[in-house]
């Protein structure tokens, strides 16, 4: 038998959160995203990154699932982990964490069980900045949306985004330091490097990745398991088509948004967001195509950051969604059936801005149905859409 050095690194992996977002009816940590669990897939990740002592936090009484879960993902290894109950929040489960800890082990690194696809690298740099700066680090990606600050469903004013970085998972610091900030903080933070940098100390970052999102609502779990069938798939994968519609009835109190375009004249539509039956039914078609639900799914009544935004905004998400899966898109037909507005005079300038939007091309069509049905009787608007996805790389 090998002995195991003892290492000066130690991972805390949180999984004791009750997953009450994601509706799976029990915590988060023990869902399956394929045939193991999101703590499952985090503990793989945790063992192939630098060695560590690992302690897991989960809820009371599920102690010994997770313990299960650990020893399969580390096999020999598997003296490194513990497996020790959560408090009533995420800092209390930490704080819990920390407590386990070896005497030995020098940097604390804290990781979400949520961000069960993070790769190994993120754990290494994570780890080499807080051993060569001394401070806190935290993995951040770029925030690439357009932000706005609102006041009930007013916008109010635009956000820099320059400055700004969305943080993940783990997140290392040094040991001492990290326990002095646990030991002195009175209030609740939202990550470990806020309450790390409220006692005084410092914080950097590095490049985080794609890969680490946080599993919180059934669509990340949906993207995740995506993710994962398509690493999984040893066959090739083939372009691949979706078909989607949509429908909103007139009655909107904003100018009508259709197809990308502002009508002035026409009669808006009624919707969650600007009501454009016809960007609504491109994003339908596209996430069938790659296999990634629904537009409800991704940008449902559930999600308030979507409230009143173009079709342009769902287009570029979308596009975004279907690049993270692996897949890019070839081009989009779309048909409209409407009396109102008359296209042909804007059918060019819509698909422009429409491919724009995609970043592929799309064409529209537009008919109308002979005075026959909610659409002929000029009640509401109906678009269908074919698209076509291909495999990125």
């Amino acid at each position: 038998m090998s002995i195991i050095p003892v290492p000066r690194v130690a991972v805390v992996v949180v999984a004791a959160g009750s997953g009450s977002r994601l509706g799976a009816g029990g915590p988060k940590a023990f869902v399956g995203i394929d045939a193991h669990t999101i703590l499952r897939h985090a503990l793989d990740g945790v063992a192939l990154a630098p060695p560590a002592q690992v302690v897991v936090v989960v809820p009371p009484g599920r102690e010994g699932d997770a313990r299960t879960e650990a020893e399969a993902a580390f096999g020999d290894r598997a003296s490194l982990v513990s497996v020790v109950a959560g408090g009533t929040s995420r800092q209390e489960s930490v704080a819990a964490g920390l407590h386990a800890l070896w005497a030995d082990v020098e940097i604390v690194l804290v990781h979400d069980a949520a961000r069960a696809l993070t790769p190994a690298d993120v754990f290494a740099r994570v780890i080499d900045e807080v051993r060569e700066s001394g401070a806190g680090a935290i993995p951040a990606r770029p925030v690439v949306d357009t932000l706005k600050r609102v006041e009930d469903a007013a916008v109010t004013a635009a956000v820099d985004r320059a400055p700004l970085v969305a943080a993940q998972t783990p997140q290392g610091f040094p040991r001492a330091a990290l326990e002095d900030a646990y030991a002195r903080a009175t209030d609740d933070h939202t990550d470990d490097a806020a309450l790390f940098a409220a006692a005084g100390y410092g914080v950097r970052h590095v490049a985080g990745s794609d890969l680490a999102f946080k599993i919180t609502t059934p669509a990340d779990l949906d993207r995740a398991r995506h993710l994962v069938r398509g690493a999984a798939d040893r066959v090739p994968v083939l372009p691949r088509v979706g078909i989607g519609t949509d429908v909103h009835a007139v009655g909107g109190e904003a100018t009508l948004r259709l197809a990308g375009l502002e009508w002035p004249g026409e009669a808006g539509l009624r919707g969650h967001s600007d009501g454009d039956a016809v960007a609504h039914a491109i994003v339908d078609a596209v996430l069938a195509a790659a296999g990634l639900g629904d537009i409800g799914t991704h940008f449902g009544v559930d999600r308030p950051e979507f409230a009143g935004a173009t079709g342009e905004v769902f287009l570029r998400r979308v596009r975004e969604l279907v690049a993270e899966a692996g897949f890019a898109v070839g081009n989009v037909s779309v048909q409209v059936q409407a009396n109102r507005p008359r296209f042909a005079s804007r059918r060019a300038e819509a698909e422009r801005v429409l491919s724009a939007a995609l970043g592929a091309p799309v064409s529209v069509a537009a008919t109308t149905t002979d005075g026959l049905g909610f659409t002929g009787s000029g009640e509401g608007v109906s678009a269908t859409a074919v698209a076509l996805v291909h495999p990125a790389h």
